[in-house]
């Protein structure tokens, strides 16, 4: 195995090695270059979509009690399964393991075998449900207004 990650065909290496092993990371990938700006704009745009956008309909069809009560629920199981997404971002060691680009890697590096596949057939039902649920919900959005 090679000293270093990269391909040997890379000009760059060749010329600088030292500064071609600070553009990387530890995996061989370029590194990354965000900023805590830029993890706060895909937290808001995450956060102001649908979910928020829904709020006050679904506030107003559980009722005062109930509807906080739930949101206040959604908010603990958000928490928690981004707890353990971020956990899971490496394996077997946090620090030092191979790093999980994808859900699939996670599934492979902790429960292997088949389970990649029903992640894999859990992850594309469930984006094909909620492109089909935002695709009727625009059309019956559209349909009373005079802009269309």
């Amino acid at each position: 195995m090679p000293a270093h990650p990269f391909p040997k065909s890379s000009m760059y290496l060749d010329q600088n090695p030292e500064a071609a092993l600070k553009n990387f990371d530890d995996d061989g990938r370029q590194k990354r270059t965000g900023t805590w700006v830029t993890a706060s704009a895909h937290i808001i745009t995450a956060v102001i979509g649908s979910g928020v956008l829904s709020l006050a309909w679904a506030i107003a069809q559980l009722g005062w009690v109930a509807g906080p009560a739930v949101l206040v629920a959604f908010s603990m199981i958000t928490y928690l399964t981004a707890t353990l997404l971020a956990d899971c971002y490496r394996s077997p060691d946090p620090v030092t393991g191979k790093r999980n680009y994808t859900y699939m890697d996670v599934v492979k590096a902790h429960l292997g075998g088949n389970n990649v596949k029903f992640c894999g057939l859990a992850q594309y039902g469930n984006l094909v449900g909620v492109s089909i649920g935002y695709t009727i919900t625009a059309s019956i959005s559209m349909v009373g207004n005079d802009w269309c």
